[in-house]
This record gives C-alpha cells, sequence and structure tokens, in this order.
C-alpha cells in the first residue's frame, strides 16, 4: 500500500485530503507543521506528500528546497492558496513535481497524486535481506520461503526496518514512522512489537536478524 504524508496545517483541509487518498487504497498520515513535516518526510519512506505552501514553523517552499538538498527524491504535490504564475514557477523549482490551487477539486487531487505515484519508480516492490522477503504488492512476508502471518503494524515496523537494513533506528524515528506519532510517548509499545515480530521472524534454531541497541534503538542485520 502507498503511503502519502500530509502537510497541511488546516486539520478540515487535511481530513478532506486523507479522506480522499483512503479511497483510493493509499495510507495516508498527517503533519501539521512544516518543521516536523520535514523530518517526517525525510525518515518516513514515504511514496508521495501532499505539501502546502503556507505552514507555520517553516514555509512549503523552503521544506521542499531542503528536503531535495537532503537528497529525498519523494514526489511532491504542492497545494497553495496562492494562484498566480508567479508563485506556481517558484514551487516547481524548489522542488515540487506539481501545483495545485485552493479551493482544489478532491478528485483531482487524488489523480495527480496517482500520476506522480506512477512515475516514483525508483521504490521496490519486494525488498530482502538474507532469507526474509518483503513483497510490498501483496503485502506478505516470507522468510526461507515460509508466509509469516503478521498483522498490519507488524508488517509496517519490518518494512521499516528493512528500508533501513544496518541502521540503528531510534525508538523517536520507529514511532514516527509506523504510528505517526512526532514524538517518544514513553510506552512499551515497540517492545511488544518487536518481541512478536522476534518471534515470528526467529524461531528457534533460526539466526536473528533483529536487535537491540541498548539505551538507542533497534536496528535489522545479519551478525
Amino acid at each position: 500500500m502507498a503511503r502519502v504524508l500530509i502537510i497541511e496545517d488546516d486539520r478540515v483541509t487535511a481530513d478532506e485530503i486523507g479522506a480522499e487518498l483512503q479511497r483510493y487504497g493509499l495510507d495516508t498520515e498527517w503533519c501539521g507543521d512544516g518543521t516536523s513535516g520535514l523530518e517526517r518526510a525525510r525518515g518516513g519512506d514515504y511514496d508521495a506528500i501532499t505539501l502546502d505552501r503556507m505552514l507555520p514553523g517553516m514555509d512549503g517552499l523552503t521544506l521542499v528546497t531542503r528536503l531535495r538538498e537532503f537528497g529525498v527524491q519523494t514526489p511532491v504535490l504542492m497545494i497553495s492558496a496562492l494562484s498566480d504564475a508567479d508563485e506556481r514557477v517558484r514551487g516547481l523549482r524548489a522542488g515540487g513535481d506539481d501545483y495545485l490551487t485552493k479551493p482544489f477539486n478532491p478528485e483531482e487531487m487524488a489523480a495527480r497524486i496517482e500520476v506522480l505515484l506512477r512515475r516514483n519508480t525508483h521504490r521496490p516492490m519486494k525488498l530482502r535481506v538474507e532469507d526474509l522477503e518483503l513483497d510490498l504488492m501483496d503485502r506478505q512476508a516470507r522468510r526461507d520461503g515460509e508466509v509469516l502471518d503478521l498483522l498490519p503494524t507488524e508488517f509496517k515496523l519490518l518494512e521499516f526496518l528493512m528500508r533501513h537494513t544496518g541502521r540503528v533506528l531510534t525508538r523517536t524515528m520507529i514511532f514516527e514512522a509506523v504510528w505517526g506519532y512526532h514524538f517518544d510517548p514513553g510506552t512499551n509499545v515497540i517492545e511488544v512489537h518487536i518481541g512478536r515480530l522476534r518471534r515470528k521472524l526467529d524461531p528457534p534454531g533460526r539466526e536473528q536478524l533483529i536487535h537491540t541497541v541498548r539505551g538507542v534503538g533497534y536496528v535489522l542485520e545479519r551478525r
């Protein structure tokens, strides 16, 4: 399932965008300001982003410019009440892939996102680490050819770990990518889900792939 990050400070507009994209089977997450939006866009492995032009903390032009400077090439649909040609040109030159003015037709917005998703062919549909394979199209995980019975959140967590194989992921990074929080709520929900994943991925006699980095977070890799 493709993931779309909605960076929009107006919750009503964000809910409208999210509801329309979800009608087309897309998974959406919302962020209400530019500063946290940049951080989530950098680390969340999204397939597309809708980006409001005017945001608290950091405006949309600055955000998309910095996103490209960081090397993140996720397609961005900029959405703005500023409709003159100069503003559209500025948005596209800053790094936006498309520009839509408010008020907009929700179906047109969804169609533009679909076009960006079709262009975004750099993301693999299958992830593999050793004998562990994740099929993003069929939403199935297999280890050594055996299908693993994963709950949706477990699948999402495993996908995030596999996309960052060999990289230590902090609790905050995991909460942002999997649960949509941009802070660590201080619960043991990550530990619970990691424990379940380990029991399903690493039964006795099989090489462990998910490792704890004490005081920091988790990493998926062969050791």
